[in-house]
Formats: structure tokens, sequence, C-alpha cells
């Protein structure tokens, strides 16, 4: 484990924390195979009920480091990232995400394979893909469209713009906006609600309300597939160079 993924366990719930704070919680490729274990532990731990999920000191997460990022093969055919990926999609325990500040790129996708997502009014989302020269990832082509309908789903991914936690909301990508002195506690108690239901209900529940796991599953490797491509490109390649120099 590197020291930016904590977690602990309380209530039957696992308390997941990115803390790595100078880089505004970005993920590096170390981070995404912590990343993996975590949820793959989770999902046959018998004392896990649920697993909640933050960025440490009013950060979510800023997404992919962009450095790191180009010095590692991600999206490949067994990368960290695309196991992660598909870790996340077959998580069939509760997960909660409890969201402050920025929620970028892979950070907003992330939150649609939540099962309860509580922001502060200070969160800001975006995903950016097509700005970086990319496509999305996470199965966000597949579900968004589907979720919030796809003239919206549109707008989100192919402007790439910033959107803040009371347009998230309204979107249905939220559950609610909490304030900022109490939206931890918030959803903790939530998670420790769910927690303390019949754990075999809460699965089944949560496997029929997905059940087009298959689907998701072949959205992730397709997207993979295309974003390879596209970050291999020039195009790409120079768009990454001129945001380091920033």
């Amino acid at each position: 484990m590197t020291d930016f993924v904590s977690t602990h366990l309380a209530s039957n719930v696992l308390h997941v924390e990115l803390t790595r704070v100078d880089k505004y919680n970005a993920l590096t490729d170390a981070m995404y195979a912590d990343l993996n274990r975590v949820f793959a532990e989770a999902r046959v731990d018998e004392d896990v009920h649920v697993l909640l999920f933050k960025g440490a000191q009013g950060c979510f997460c800023a997404g992919n480091d962009i450095g790191d990022f180009l010095q590692h093969p991600v999206l490949s055919e067994g990368s960290a990232v695309l196991e992660f990926l598909h870790e996340l999609a077959r998580f069939d325990k509760p997960l909660v995400a409890a969201v402050a500040g920025p929620a970028i790129g892979v950070a907003t996708t992330f939150l649609l394979h939540c099962d309860l997502v509580y922001a502060t009014a200070s969160a800001v989302f975006s995903m950016p893909f097509v700005n970086l020269g990319i496509s999305p990832e996470a199965a966000s082509t597949y579900l968004l469209p589907r979720h919030i309908g796809y003239v919206r789903a549109a707008e989100l991914l192919m402007l790439g713009e910033r959107f803040d936690a009371e347009k998230a909301r309204e979107l249905g990508i939220i559950n609610a906006i909490i304030p900022e002195e109490s939206y931890w506690e918030f959803a903790r108690q939530q998670a420790e609600k769910l927690a303390q239901k019949p754990v075999n209900a809460m699965r089944v529940t949560k496997r029929l309300m997905r059940a087009n796991s298959d689907e998701v599953h072949a959205a992730i490797d397709c997207e993979a597939r295309e974003f390879v491509k596209l970050r291999d490109s020039d195009e790409a390649r120079a768009i990454f160079q001129k945001f380091l120099k920033k």
C-alpha cells in the first residue's frame, strides 16, 4: 500500500480516504493498484457491509495525475486503472461517496457507480476528457445517457465544462447537498444505516438494480480501447505537454 490510500473499519463500514492532499488527491498508478486491493478485499470480507469513500482535507479528487499518467499504460489491457474500473463495476455492496471540493474526470465518473452520493456546496464536477484529446471512461458513455438523458450527457461529456453541486443534484448525480461542517458525519450516518440492513437482501437489491452489469463491463473495455488509441495520438500528447507546462 502507498501512503495515499487510508482505510479503517468501524461499525461494518469500511472508510476509504484519499490522502495525497498536496496534489489534490490526484490518482497515480500505484494508488489505483491500492484501490484495486481495497475494493477486491472489501467485496469478500464478511465484516464489510458498506464502503464509504472520500478525499482528505475537503478535496475529493482532482482526477488522474497527468505526469504519472504519461509514464504508465493507463487503460491498456491489464493496467491498474482498467482493473480498478472493472472492480468498481463489480462491487456488489453499498458504495457511498462524500464529496467536497473538486471531483474531476474519473472522480466524477466514479460517482456513476456509487449508490449514495452526498456533496457540499463547494463541490465542483467535470469530465474534461474531450478537452484533453481523450475519450471518457468508467462506462460513462453508457451509464450517463441512460441516467440523465442523451442531450444532457452530451453537454457534460462533449463540452467538458465544470458544473456545481446544485446542477449535479438536479441531474441526479448526487443525492443531496450537505453543509461543509457536517457532510462527512452525515455520509457516515447514512453508511451506518445501510450497514445495519440485512446483508444478503441489500446485495441482491443492488444486483437487481444493476442488472445491466455485462453491458457496463463491455462499455468499460470498449471505452478503454478507444482511450488508448487517442492517448497515443499526437493531438493528445501535445495537449498533455501543454498541460504539464502550466
